[in-house]
């Protein structure tokens, strides 16, 4: 099993940065990929940015250019630097971990709780 607890959310004004932080414990040997998910009210859960243990990154386009995932492998943390905020990132985000074997088969997909990121104009 793997936990996953999330911080830094919050309310900023537009325009604010903010830095959300997802330590993972438990059985993180396995972990791979970690990402960041976002939920805004009456919408999906959507993909904004993923990065393996290599440190290959992906991020979304509606993001790009503006927020910016890493992680520290020794720390089992993945973060979430989000510049320049807008309202429409309002929004629950939610950290997500792939535990996966040594022939990289997907073993389970975990998330944390979430964290409230609400952007005012």
């Amino acid at each position: 099993q793997v936990q996953l607890v999330e911080s830094g959310g919050g309310l900023v004004q537009a325009g604010g940065s903010l830095r959300l932080s997802c330590a993972a414990s438990g059985d993180t040997i396995c972990i791979s990929t970690m990402g960041w998910y976002w939920q805004a009210p009456g919408k999906e859960r959507e993909l904004l940015a993923a990065i393996t243990t290599g440190g290959s990154t992906y991020t979304a386009d509606s993001v790009k250019g503006r927020f910016t995932i890493s992680r520290d492998n020794a720390k089992n943390t993945v973060y979430l630097q989000m510049n320049s905020l807008k309202p429409g990132d309002t929004a629950v985000y939610y950290c997500n971990a792939e535990c996966r074997d040594r022939r990289n088969r997907l073993l389970n997909d975990y998330s944390g709780q979430g964290t409230q990121v609400t952007v005012s104009s």
